[in-house]
């Protein structure tokens, strides 16, 4: 095992994260892709929740349910998780990162307490409940609809936590997954990424692509998919992701409308009623990245949501901090 690879505690409020299965399976992705998972835990478990349960077996998490009792019931599992973390800290040196899914600034001082210990913090929360307070405070922080929301078709439902053997083309779709997330480099070394690779589906095997060696199986990737590209650099091989076109149709003023309905499609399907602008405009921007209002005919991007509006597709409203929030219809 790679001893320079992090050691995450995870902490999860199902409340926050809209406890599905397929949000939980991209949060834990999220994670693995940058260390392993050591602890997790989940709060407010009630039967509602049935069908996370093989995804929080096989992932070895502990389970605090909700006891429903008192007015202040959230609270109490909010003081729990901070107990928890920071019991996790001060008992647990193997703990070096932490990942708290809930953007409710009451943890802001839990964060703060384990930025001091010298733990790197990541947040995770859906865009409408999050804090910026919280925000500004976690080392790194992901919106909820970025965690496991991608541009594009959505891929047929599973039953839960069901996970088809990998084809050249699933497998793809994973490593360029890991690609995207290197944020401060453009590659990686291709020994990094199979261990990446292997905490996220334990089951790979490059024979089963019918290759002896990781190098070949790229190889085979890079000449019939083009997706990756694969170099030499004093005797490590590297992989990072290939330059390529948006894909899809353009976007223009006689399709916006329908593209658009299509991604806020996808929000409501992944449980997400409420969203920031800013997500609906990043979505936009990575699968146009020439995308602009003004050439939609649009002064500011929010005419564009007032156009939405006016077509029934979103309810344009403001939260408690006055931040604007679309409400996908």
């Amino acid at each position: 095992m790679n001893n320079n690879t992090s050691k995450f505690a995870l902490f999860v409020d199902l409340e926050n994260c809209g406890a599905k299965v397929e949000t939980l399976l991209s949060v834990l992705e999220k994670v693995k892709i940058r260390g392993d998972v050591l602890i997790g835990k989940v709060y407010g478990y009630t039967d509602q929740y049935k069908d996370l349960k093989e995804v929080l077996l096989s992932n070895t998490f502990t389970v605090v349910p909700s006891l429903r009792h008192g007015v202040n019931q959230k609270n109490n599992a909010d003081i729990l998780l901070v107990i928890d973390a920071l019991e996790v800290a001060y008992t647990n040196p193997l703990i070096d990162s932490f990942c708290i899914v809930s953007g409710d600034s009451d943890y802001t001082p839990l964060v703060g307490r384990l930025k001091s210990m010298g733990k790197f913090v990541l947040g995770i929360s859906r865009s409408a409940a999050a804090s910026n307070i919280f925000i500004n405070a976690c080392n790194e922080f992901q919106f909820l609809e970025n965690v496991g929301n991608r541009p594009g078709p959505k891929p047929k439902k599973k039953a839960a936590a069901e996970k088809e053997p990998l084809d050249l083309q699933e497998l793809n779709k994973v490593i360029c997954g890991i690609l995207e997330e290197q944020t401060e480099n453009d590659e990686l070394f291709a020994s990094e990424l199979k261990g990446i690779l292997l905490r996220l589906r334990p089951d790979f095997n490059e024979r089963a692509f019918g290759c002896a060696t990781f190098l070949k199986l790229l190889e085979k990737m890079q000449k019939e998919l083009g997706s990756i590209r694969i170099r030499s650099d004093n005797f490590s091989l590297m992989v990072s992701l290939a330059q390529s076109a948006a894909s899809g149709p353009e976007l223009s003023r006689d399709n916006w409308k329908i593209q658009l309905s299509e991604q806020l499609r996808r929000y409501r399907e992944d449980g997400f009623e409420m969203i920031n602008p800013s997500i609906l405009k990043a979505d936009l921007q990575a699968t146009w990245p020439d995308f602009s209002e003004k050439a939609l005919g649009f002064k500011r991007f929010s005419d564009l949501l007032k156009a939405l509006e006016k077509e029934g597709l979103i309810t344009v409203e403001k939260d408690e901090q006055n931040n604007m929030l679309i409400r996908v219809s």
